[in-house]
């Protein structure tokens, strides 16, 4: 988060909550000081009977972290070279690991060998592939 001004009130994000009263979801708001001091207050029905909900999260990895899990014997595990499906979730996970969009190309292959397609098939279907794919030294 970097260095705060003295004197500077911080926002945190907004909280989930979902009305014990009225069963509905409400998204609130508040800042470092107001947060456990002010009562969570449902917009929709005006009940403090809300209920703390915690959302999915997402933990960011360096890049060496991402790097040692790929040497990670459970990363291969039920890997099998000569099963197309069993290569496209090895090569989806991988790019999801990576984190980076390979582009549409990748996930048309990784789409077609997921449902079972030899790679010599998609390499015939796609001849242009091995033109596009860079340079190995």
């Amino acid at each position: 988060m970097g260095k705060c001004p003295r004197n500077e009130v911080l926002r945190m994000p907004y909280y989930d909550y979902l009305c014990q009263a009225c069963r509905r979801p409400a998204r609130l708001f508040f800042t470092y000081a107001e947060y456990g001091v002010k009562t969570a207050v449902c917009p929709h029905c005006q009940s403090d009977t809300l209920q703390r909900r915690i959302r999915r999260v997402a933990l960011a990895k360096s890049e060496d972290a991402r790097l040692d899990s790929f040497s990670d014997d459970a990363m291969l595990a039920g890997f099998d070279e000569d099963d197309p499906q069993a290569m496209g979730r090895f090569m989806r996970k991988m790019s999801q690991e990576m984190g980076e969009d390979l582009g549409d190309e990748f996930n048309e292959v990784v789409d077609r060998l997921e449902k079972g397609e030899s790679p010599e098939t998609i390499e015939k279907a796609m001849p242009d592939l091995a033109d596009t794919a860079p340079d190995i030294p």
